[in-house]
């Protein structure tokens, strides 16, 4: 196995190579280093199979999606990562084969809900849950400080002692360390309860990010498109959220209630469904249909999407176009289909529809009559 970090700087990005097969992976790739990292697997003789991204990154755009683009490897993120475009979602205990490697995940929910680590040929990639000498941030982008402790102390820490720790980050000039050195010298955790690190890392009182606005959302939403503005931080937290329970409530079939999905395409006809008489107006598309949804301003509108991150950004963006009555449903549709309540696939036809950005939003019911019929499940 061949393990390499290529950025030299304090986000870190690593090739880990199978020497057999040629066959691998980065790991949390920044979009400025693209060409960077081309040249290297070409000159090394690599063939790029995978891209993972340990998490939603909120301090650099990710290469993962053009590096898909450009050689046709599969983006891998956790389950509960909000953006589209990625090929393959795996939760803990999954393994992923990289020619004779078996890299094992590891869920580590708490600097994000999508956190996740690698453990390969001893060796774990712990992103940004677990640093040297200290540990990721989470105080924004659904961090969880209560959720990290337990990710750190319950799954990284029961690794052996000689396992290196390879993280996403290091502002000390640090390259590697251990999981026994962390257990032994890290000053987050020594000797601190949950109860004590819940109140540190709540008091850190740390900036954010100094390219958070630019590099969050368009992360959570693989869209790089000026057209679409994204909301402030404060607008986001402005947003009301309602669980799915209550939004099954209200009623999704009734008249006064319009449910907007605001994932792409593929991803309402795929794996998670819709919710039954939904409506989709990608999140992408929201800001050249605004005369579209004009007429929606007067009703009760639920946006939605994959985790409720993407429809967090749609709810704050109808709310600055005079929204008034605009939710968002937390979780999305990962909890929606968790919680057991009803959704509707398209059948096996290989024909989808396709929904013109003009063709009104009403149009959305030819996916109930064109190609295949919807199936409940």
């Amino acid at each position: 196995m061949v393990v390499k970090e290529l950025n030299r700087g304090k986000c870190k990005t690593y090739l880990v190579g199978c020497e057999t097969t040629r066959n691998a992976t980065l790991i949390d790739p920044l979009r400025e280093h693209i060409d960077r990292y081309l040249a290297l697997l070409a000159y090394h003789g690599y063939r790029l199979a995978i891209v993972i991204d340990t998490h939603t990154h909120a301090d650099h755009r990710t290469a993962s999606f053009d590096l898909h683009e450009l050689t046709g490897a599969e983006v891998v993120m956790h389950r509960e990562a909000p953006a589209p475009r990625v090929e393959r979602h795996v939760t803990d205990g999954d393994t992923l084969f990289l020619g004779e490697l078996a890299l094992e995940i590891l869920a580590t929910p708490g600097h994000t809900p999508d956190s996740m680590c690698i453990h390969v040929d001893g060796r774990v990639f712990t992103g940004d849950t677990l640093l040297i000498r200290g540990t990721g941030r989470a105080d924004f982008a659904g961090g969880d400080a209560g959720a990290q402790y337990d990710s750190i102390t319950r799954k990284l820490f029961t690794l052996p002692d000689a396992t290196i720790v390879l993280p996403a980050h290091d502002y000390r000039g640090n390259t590697e360390s251990t999981i026994g050195e962390e257990k032994r010298l890290n000053p987050r955790l020594v000797g601190k309860s949950r109860a004590d690190y819940v109140h540190l890392m709540e008091n850190l009182g740390l900036p954010l990010p100094t390219q958070i606005q630019e590099v969050l959302q368009p992360n959570q939403s693989a869209i790089d498109d000026d057209v679409l503005k994204f909301p402030t931080l404060a607008q986001l937290n402005e947003v009301r959220q309602l669980a799915p329970q209550e939004v099954q409530a209200l009623g999704t079939g009734t008249a006064g209630l319009v449910i907007l999905d605001v994932r792409e395409l593929d991803e309402y006809v795929g794996k998670l469904g819709h919710i039954p008489g939904s409506q989709l107006v990608p999140l992408r598309e929201l800001a050249r249909r605004a005369d579209e949804l004009a007429p929606l301003k007067q009703r009760k509108v639920v946006a939605v999407c994959r985790s409720g991150v993407r429809s967090s950004t749609a709810a704050a963006i109808l709310t600055s176009m005079g929204f008034e009555q605009i939710f968002n449903m937390k979780g999305g549709m990962l909890a929606w289909n968790d919680a057991g309540l009803p959704v509707e696939r398209l059948g096996s036809s290989p024909e989808l529809p396709v929904i013109p950005a003009n063709a009104g939003i009403q149009a959305q019911t030819a996916l109930g009559t064109a190609g295949s019929p919807l199936a409940r499940g």
